[in-house]
């Protein structure tokens, strides 16, 4: 009997969502990892807070990141709307150094934590920024999902 018990629980744990349900249905998730000298002066932008810049390339997220330094403390957002399928108007740009939008829908999103600032005009909840892991090593930052 105890053992049954225990087989049911680990079948309902194993059959639970875990929170599934507020994963981001648009945006894939690979992996990738990045790594920006703030010594070099492509990235010097980013040795002062409430700098941020926006980096392409092959393998970087994808439709590029977007690296923020908010107090030396950097945050990394993939630059795909988050809000649909990537597309050919989805890759957002970045407007005042603290937020971006998205030309699709005009969405405005904070880049200090990723939260959508618009509303849908249908109501639908928004998904906030898609964040990626930042590393600092003195001034090398290793970016990563």
């Amino acid at each position: 009997m105890k053992k049954l018990f225990l087989l049911l629980i680990i079948t309902l744990i194993s059959c639970s969502d875990g929170g599934s349900s507020d994963r981001n249905p648009y945006l894939t998730e690979y992996n990738f990892s990045y790594e920006i000298n703030l010594n070099l002066p492509l990235y010097a932008n980013l040795s002062t807070s409430g700098n941020s810049m926006y980096i392409s390339g092959n393998n970087v997220g994808i439709k590029g990141i977007m690296v923020i330094n908010i107090g030396n403390n950097f945050f990394a957002w993939e630059a795909s709307c988050p809000n649909h399928s990537p597309n050919s108007c989805s890759t957002m740009k970045i407007e005042g150094g603290v937020t971006c939008r998205c030309e699709c829908e005009d969405y405005l999103y904070s880049l200090a934590n990723g939260a959508p600032l618009s509303e849908s005009d249908s109501g639908e909840k928004l998904y906030g920024l898609l964040n990626y892991r930042v590393d600092v090593n003195g001034n090398i930052l290793y970016i990563s999902n």
